[in-house]
């Protein structure tokens, strides 16, 4: 065998690196627990981050329908909007980082944002590696919880997703060890904080709203280290919770159990890790009608940042469609933002405006092309359906 000593001297100090990091993030985070209350402050400022690809055009319209619902507390200051530039690829990769300061500085001066995607270069991509914005901002803003929703009243659906977003396999996720060029290492990261804070989360909406059942997921019977105390300390939150039902499931076979409509139905709210999350909410959002109907939340104590699920679309730009795109997810995100600062009647508006528009009437349907409605026509559509 060959004397490795070297290589797994320099990955150890690698990781060295980051478990110092991880360690000083749950100081950071034990130390700020402290939620914003929307109803004291006198001015809400919402950032409008379009992103890139088609992020500016559907971020756009999702701001026309927030300015429309809200203008009269515009007028009166209580609500400003901050358009945040910046957060294209191409000035990401000028500054080499996931999130340039200036840009950065700027989206901690407002309370709330609303994001467009974001391209995140991948292996065989022009761009070079760096991190993800949207792990980056949720690092930085610590915006642990991501919450999406998914429903289809036809169908019994009514499923929230609580998906750990600061920790598991995307914390580090560009801080991997190429040890040598035959044995690459990722990091894996769970914390007790972390993990109790996004369980109360979810069995604090269930219980506000009702839903009898909260599922955590893992693969803990084989990651047993960072899955087996996520599990755990889930489980523990929940025996505070003895009118909600807990149970749990390994990943693999919740995917199947979501397509098998005698057990589907029985789901409500979900608990689960970062990666997990990430892939089931894709898939529960083709029940909806795809990636983009679905809006997400990604809250933290002080901050809050809302998107679409999906991705920046880049081809749809470079084909000269980016006209067509379908804002649906971002204004399901803004259903979101509109609950979470507090306007809970124009979040109502918008979100029964969407279901009828997306559902039920369907006057104008979105298809990526010409074949369909603009972004902007449908959500002008969805606009003079509130009005009535």
């Amino acid at each position: 065998m060959a004397n490795y000593e070297r290589e797994i001297n320099e990955a150890a100090e690698k990781f060295k690196a980051v478990l110092k990091s991880q360690l000083e993030r749950v100081e950071r985070i034990n130390a700020d627990k402290e939620d914003t209350d929307f109803s004291k402050k006198e001015k809400i400022v919402i950032g409008i981050c379009g992103g890139d690809g088609i992020g500016p055009i559907i971020t756009k319209a999702a701001q026309d329908v927030l300015e429309y619902l809200l203008a009269a507390d515009v007028e009166k200051g209580r609500i400003e909007f901050k358009v945040i530039d910046g957060l294209t690829i191409e000035n990401r990769v000028a500054h080499m980082q996931a999130i340039p300061d200036d840009v950065m500085a700027e989206l901690k001066q407002c309370d709330v944002i609303l994001k467009g995607p974001t391209t995140t270069p991948k292996k065989g991509d022009p761009w070079p590696n760096i991190e993800s914005a949207n792990v980056a901002m949720r690092k930085a803003l610590d915006l642990f919880a991501n919450v999406r929703p998914v429903r289809v009243p036809e169908e019994g659906i009514d499923w929230t997703f609580f998906r750990e977003n600061t920790e598991g396999s995307y914390a580090v996720g560009s801080q991997g060890v190429a040890v040598t060029s035959d044995l690459s290492v990722d990091f894996c990261i769970t914390t007790t904080e972390g993990s109790e804070r996004i369980a109360r989360a979810a069995y604090e909406y269930a219980r506000k709203n009702g839903k009898g059942r909260v599922s955590i997921i893992t693969k803990a019977n084989i990651i047993k280290a960072t899955d087996g105390k996520f599990l755990d300390l889930c489980q523990k939150i929940g025996r505070e919770y003895p009118e909600i039902e807990t149970d749990d499931w390994f990943i693999d076979i919740t995917t199947a159990k979501l397509i098998d409509p005698k057990r589907r139905t029985a789901f409500k709210v979900f608990v689960l890790p970062n990666l997990y999350g990430d892939i089931i909410t894709d898939e529960a959002a083709e029940f909806q009608g795809g990636v983009g109907t679905a809006g997400s939340a990604n809250i933290g104590h002080k901050y809050a940042m809302f998107e679409a699920i999906h991705g920046s679309a880049p081809r749809m730009i470079t084909e000269g469609r980016g006209q067509y795109a379908d804002p649906c997810s971002m204004l399901r995100a803004t259903v979101m933002l509109l609950s979470h600062i507090g306007y809970q009647a124009e979040a109502d508006k918008l979100e029964a405006a969407l279901d009828k528009c997306m559902f039920t009437e369907k006057k104008l349907t979105v298809t990526g092309r010409d074949t369909g409605a603009t972004c902007d026509q449908f959500a002008q559509y969805v606009m003079d359906t509130i009005k009535g």
